[in-house]
């Protein structure tokens, strides 16, 4: 076996891990290794924003995992994609830049080991990952590694969205990611310049032409390899294979794990940190009885209202091949055109009923009436609102089916199976209806095509739920963080019980946040880098954060 030696190991060259390797080479006398189960992201459908449902569908670049039967979708087996790829889940999503509530990192520091993972904290850490083009504020960077753009909104589809919202009686919202989520407007993406900024293009392919930074791809990681010195259980490096081939390699300092919701309670269980019974079951030797580990697990849902459009001015228009190469061939020459946006151009936050003190109904639009993974093609010309809650109550897990490392696990979400779930998103699809009866889209507002003007009532909105609904590809929180019995890792990413052994990904969120993952994920990667590297914490904002003013008597 071959044997090498690194100061720290990190497993995943994901959202979070890319992060880390930046900022860990940062210190010259520091050598670093990442490893990454799949490819390089070379592939031209990556770095094109408009064609993303390519690699999203491609099991080359995408675990390509399912759930179990869910009891509260019909027993469907749900799609769960991950980026298996150089920049993980950040190249193949749908590249919308939402870093959630304030009010969501202040629940997060409720627990007594996590206070400075309030909003305070966080806020300067999504700062400095950040350039806005658009420029900065006291809520928006305008020096960090990841570029972000704000929506065009040219289709005049995007503009009458916004506007019938305001119409409804919602705010519009200068900017969801500043003083105000609550309402309407344009929505910012993680592209620059007509292309994808995934977390490779902007943290890691920068630092690899450091002589500290070691990449490797197709390394699928088989376990954490541990020394029981006496002292306690330290991680002491990492096995993996390649090409046929095992190896191993040693971590001078930490092994750290960003394989994401699914892979690093995986790799924990693998490793022999997990709960200790369901692992003897499978001739696992136990390294701490963790039971928290994959458990916990959370996730957005979401259902997309659907309405045809009177006139020609949809996305379907550029269906054809021939409209499909003219993008092309536009966005090869100079980034522009439809091929340079992901078509989220507009969306918003609203709340479900009175007495929610912040959103937890998030809105994408789209003027397209088309599945988001392009697995169901358009068929006339659409438009439609993905519709989904944000903090859902219902609760899923990780668990092996086996030893095997190259085995999925079983992933159950249980999504639905509580009535505050069930409720919210029922509430959901009939606002929706509402906002796209206003007068803003009196001039576009063809036949309701989902869930259909015969689904009226809730026992038919929930039917339509239960049968449609899909994954917003959110999974997060299976290794939370916290002090209590079933946290698997501290507040600064440790693992409880061992030495030697962080996760730092969106697994360790304690709840997910009202929103996006990718760019939350990122904030946390270079949160805990600072940790790691023994910097001082960045100083804490005091930005005011809007509450609406009639939260506990009205739902608008």
């Amino acid at each position: 076996m071959k044997q090498e030696a690194f100061d720290y190991i990190i497993v995943g060259a994901g959202s979070a891990g890319c992060v880390l390797a930046n900022r860990l080479t940062e210190d010259a006398d520091v050598r670093v290794l990442v490893l990454e189960a799949g490819p390089g992201d070379a592939s031209i459908f990556i770095h094109m924003p408009s064609a993303f449902a390519y690699p999203l569908a491609n099991d080359k670049y995408n675990w390509f995992y399912d759930t179990e039967p869910e009891p509260g979708m019909n027993n469907r087996r749900l799609h769960c994609p991950r980026g298996r790829v150089i920049g993980g889940s950040s190249s193949i999503n749908g590249m919308v830049y939402i870093r959630g509530h304030a009010f969501d990192y202040d629940g997060w520091a409720k627990d007594p080991g996590l206070a400075d993972w309030d909003y305070a904290h966080v806020l300067p850490y999504f700062r400095k990952s950040e350039t806005r083009v658009k420029g900065g504020d006291k809520y928006r960077g305008d020096s960090g590694p990841l570029k972000v753009t704000t929506g065009a909104c040219t289709n005049p589809l995007y503009r009458a969205f916004i506007e019938a919202g305001r119409q409804a009686g919602y705010p519009v919202t200068a900017d969801m990611n500043g003083h105000q989520q609550e309402g309407l407007g344009v929505m910012d993406m993680t592209v620059y310049k007509g292309k994808r900024q995934s977390a490779a293009v902007a943290y890691l392919k920068p630092a690899m032409k450091r002589p500290n930074l070691v990449v490797r791809s197709r390394c699928l990681v088989t376990r954490v390899l541990f020394d029981h010195d006496g002292r306690g259980k330290r991680a002491i490096g990492i096995e993996y294979a390649q090409g046929g081939q095992r190896h191993s390699v040693t971590a001078k300092r930490e092994v750290i794990l960003s394989g994401g919701a699914i892979n690093s309670p995986q790799v924990l269980m693998l490793s022999g940190v997990g709960p200790a019974d369901a692992l003897r079951k499978l001739g696992i030797q136990v390294v701490h009885d963790s039971p928290g580990v994959g458990q916990n697990l959370q996730d957005h849902m979401e259902c997309y209202v659907q309405v045809s459009c009177k006139q020609p001015i949809t996305l379907y228009s550029a269906q054809s091949l021939f409209a499909k190469a003219k993008i092309g061939a536009q966005w090869l020459i100079d980034g522009s055109g439809l091929g340079g946006t992901n078509h989220f151009e507009s969306g918003g936050f609203i709340r479900s009923e009175p007495g929610v003190l912040h959103p937890d109904l998030q809105y994408h639009f789209l003027p397209m009436a088309i599945s988001y993974d392009g697995s169901a093609s358009a068929t006339e010309h659409g438009y439609q609102a993905h519709i989904g809650p944000m903090r859902p109550t219902s609760r899923g897990s990780i668990t092996l089916k086996s030893a095997d490392p190259k085995a999925h696990p079983r992933i159950i979400f249980n999504y639905m199976t509580t009535e505050q779930d069930r409720r919210e998103i029922r509430n959901g699809v009939k606002l929706t209806r509402e906002i796209f009866a206003q007068k803003a889209f009196d001039e576009f507002r063809g036949v309701e095509l989902a869930p259909g003007p015969k689904m009226t009532s809730d026992a038919d909105i929930d039917a339509f739920i239960r049968e449609k609904a899909e994954s917003a590809y959110h999974p997060s929180c299976s290794c939370k963080m916290g002090s209590d019995n079933m946290a698997v890792v501290d507040g600064q990413g440790r693992v409880h019980g061992v030495e030697g052994l962080r996760v730092v990904d969106a697994s360790i969120m304690p709840a997910v946040v009202s929103g996006n993952l990718n760019v939350p994920t990122i904030m946390m990667a270079e949160k805990l880098a600072d940790t790691i590297r023994g910097r001082k914490p960045l100083v804490p904002s005091d930005a005011p954060v809007w509450v609406n003013p009639n939260w506990k008597t009205s739902q608008r």
